[in-house]
């Protein structure tokens, strides 16, 4: 196959591409026409102080990487020509992160008040709140852990205690499976 035919191919697959991703509703451009700028505004301090889209700022840069995995491997001998068309291109959409950020206030000024959106910015610009907001996700996995002991050592002990209370209402319940749902170690031989 020759270099330009290649080129074709891999000009039609960005053209698919392109018009896979055109296919996708668009941000909708007057959501925030009924929201105040005063709205916006602190919506936006609010998004920006708790880092809210923070965890999508690897789309860009993984959809560029996907793509050019896919066009390297269908036009090995244009890797160069790939990489750099793609990095270049991907430069141009990183302008695009504001319309998340837009997007983002947005959702945001329609849950909370301009009054409730300044307090929020206030709390997570501050020294807690910045410490919260690094901390959180090790305080998540501690409390996760210790809410499964905790359940554990509760559901123990919620069998034991129904265990004895019904084998003291009826001490005959006990013959068949240990009733309060322990297994009991079978009695070893001397």
């Amino acid at each position: 196959m020759t270099r330009v035919s290649r080129f074709r191919r891999l000009t039609i697959a960005l053209a698919a591409s392109a018009m896979v991703a055109a296919s996708f509703p668009a941000f909708a451009q007057d959501a925030s026409a009924d929201i105040s700028e005063d709205h916006l505004k602190a919506a936006r301090a609010a998004v920006n102080a708790i880092n809210a889209t923070d965890i999508y700022d690897s789309i860009l840069p993984e959809a560029a990487a996907s793509l050019k995995s896919t066009l390297i491997q269908k036009n090995p001998d244009l890797q160069d020509a790939i990489i750099k068309t793609v990095d270049d291109e991907a430069l141009k959409l990183a302008a695009r992160r504001t319309d998340l950020e837009r997007e983002a206030a947005t959702i945001y000024a329609k849950v909370f008040s301009v009054d409730e959106l300044n307090a929020i910015a206030t709390f997570y610009d501050s020294a807690a709140g910045k410490k919260l907001i690094t901390e959180g996700p090790i305080i998540v996995r501690d409390l996760t852990t210790a809410a499964e002991i905790w359940q554990r050592g509760i559901a123990r002990d919620l069998a034991a205690e129904v265990g004895k209370v019904l084998m003291a209402s009826n001490p005959t319940a006990g013959q068949g499976a240990p009733i309060d749902g322990q297994e009991t170690a079978p009695a070893q031989a001397n």
